[in-house]
């Protein structure tokens, strides 16, 4: 057994509304950073994985952000995996 280490990002999709986004983007206003626009936030994720392969590795990783990590009508990922 290998142990991997993925890092994964959950954003709202682009066509969902993200309110926090909204809000924080609004108060760059308010510190003189005007310029700053368009903010999405989600979260970061980071786990370890005891496998016996990358690629099994990554099936893993799909299925935990496919079935608990990321509503999938609202929100996409992406992540990487590297060996620990």
């Amino acid at each position: 057994m290998t142990t991997f280490q993925a890092e994964i990002d959950v954003m709202p999709k682009k066509e969902i509304l993200d309110p926090q986004g909204k809000a924080v983007t609004g108060s760059m206003k308010n510190l003189g950073l005007a310029e700053i626009q368009n903010i999405r936030i989600g979260k970061h994720i980071s786990l370890q994985i005891e496998a016996d392969s990358e690629a099994i590795a990554h099936e893993k990783v799909e299925l935990a952000c496919k079935n608990l990590l990321a509503n999938l009508i609202m929100e996409s990922y992406s992540y990487t995996i590297e060996q620990v």
